[in-house]
């Protein structure tokens, strides 16, 4: 099969389908299952009984899935190979009871999801996605996804008039107060949120239960620059890197291998991985071992396994801000394109250590790959993954490593048109080593 690298032209309009197409993490890990259908996946459901022959599967848990192959003699003896990223990104999310009106003009209230950069969801035509769950009259229930891609929401900034010091004093947001946008000038004139979001649906509003929607802006994903040499689109992060883990995922079908390839895309990773669907839950050790358990393993070999296992967290790196440059150690400039990068950091905010990333290097120098290297300064937070978490939990060597990318949790990010490919084809490599630590 053609290496993703070899052709970064078609890798970048795939990426930009996948982006598109998910503007919530429940489409995300919709258009990841679908994908994997048409490749021969089965989706298992976690309370039935666990298919015990080889074979490629999936499961899917809100906006998480993970996917694993035990055909063409892979087996848990041999440990696994382990792409994690997530598919939640910051954004603005709809309250339970989010009409408000305001001036004369009829608001839809949403809370703030994740670390965002506030102002860069300031004058945006946004949409509406997520899930919403439906309650029929024998009380059954039932979850629909709802992407609506229509401008129907808008966050005003204050004009300049009325805010003469912005410019000397920089823009100040009250994330209560001034990110709430608006959706009429009518009030009176348009029926309340509820009633609405029944219309899209076509069920009566008194069946409307409950809902997860959240915010996405409606640019489409494009590429940018005299030369074309870069890539814009909203949730590259983390987005990106589940589209290389599962790009990486449907190459390495092709291929035999020994270990089991798993992919998961966690939910939550924005605001910490504390859920069912997160990295910190037991998502991801739960279907490891149930795996193990389907193919005969006891006990003991099931820690056996562990110990020969890896992960990669893949997920997105700061490239060096042109007009910033004072913001990122000196000696660790990372460039757009210049590679995928390898994440350190001394207090275990990654989970990078010398003998992982020894494997990596390995692996691209194989691959004739470029790579680079990423830490913070001194005097800089670092931020995290689920690198850390995975590797506490499990005992797995973990390496975080993903691709160069400015504008991280704006509403609309940055990166180059090459390396997405790149980060690809690494992930292939990786999932397809045999190797062990110890080897290297």
């Amino acid at each position: 099969m053609q290496r993703p690298d070899q052709d970064p032209e078609r890798h970048i309009a795939d990426l930009s389908a996948f982006i598109e197409a998910s503007p919530s993490p429940y489409h995300a890990a919709e258009m990841a299952s679908e994908r994997l259908e048409h490749l021969g996946f089965i989706g298992i459901e976690e309370s039935s009984a666990w298919p015990s022959q080889p074979g490629r599967y999936f499961l899917r848990r809100g906006g998480a899935l993970v996917a694993w192959s035990t055909a063409d003699g892979a087996h848990p003896n041999s440990g696994f190979r382990i792409i994690g990223a997530h598919t939640d990104s910051p954004n603005l999310r709809l309250r339970p009871r989010p009409d408000h009106r305001s001036a004369g003009m009829a608001q839809l209230g949403v809370e703030i999801y994740g670390g965002v950069l506030l102002n860069s969801w300031l004058d945006r035509d946004l949409g509406i996605s997520g899930r919403v769950t439906i309650v029929g009259d024998s009380g059954a229930t039932e979850t629909r996804l709802l992407h609506i891609n229509e401008p129907l929401l808008r966050v005003p900034q204050l004009a300049i008039h009325l805010d003469r010091s912005v410019t000397t004093d920089g823009l100040r947001l009250d994330p209560q107060r001034h990110l709430q946008p608006i959706w009429s000038s009518a009030p009176d004139q348009i029926p309340a949120f509820r009633e609405w979001l029944a219309q899209q649906l076509e069920v009566p509003s008194s069946a409307i239960g409950a809902w997860d929607l959240m915010t996405h802006d409606l640019t489409p994903p494009t590429r940018l620059g005299v030369d074309g040499s870069m890539f814009a689109a909203g949730r590259i992060d983390n987005l990106l890197s589940c589209h290389a883990g599962l790009v990486a995922l449907e190459n390495s079908c092709a291929d035999g291998f020994a270990s089991v390839p798993v992919l998961c895309l966690f939910d939550h990773e924005e605001v910490g991985s504390q859920t069912a669907s997160g990295a910190a839950g037991q998502l991801l050790p739960a279907t490891l071992e149930r795996i193990s358990i389907a193919a005969g393993l006891t006990r003991e070999d099931w820690f056996a396994s562990l110990a020969a296992s890896l992960c990669v967290s893949a997920d997105g790196a700061h490239a060096t801000h042109p007009n910033w440059p004072e913001r990122h150690e000196p000696d660790h400039q990372v460039h757009l394109d210049g590679g995928p990068v390898i994440k350190w950091n001394a207090n275990a905010r990654y989970g990078t250590d010398a003998p992982g990333a020894g494997h990596i290097l390995a692996l691209a120098k194989q691959l004739q790959m470029p790579l680079q290297t990423f830490v913070s300064r001194n005097d800089q937070p670092c931020g995290s993954t689920i690198g850390p978490i995975t590797s506490a939990q499990l005992g797995i060597a973990t390496i975080d490593i993903g691709v160069a990318q400015l504008s991280m949790h704006s509403a609309r990010e940055l990166t180059g048109t090459v390396d997405p490919a790149r980060f690809a084809t690494l992930l292939t490599a990786f999932l397809n080593s045999s190797k062990t630590l110890a080897e290297h």
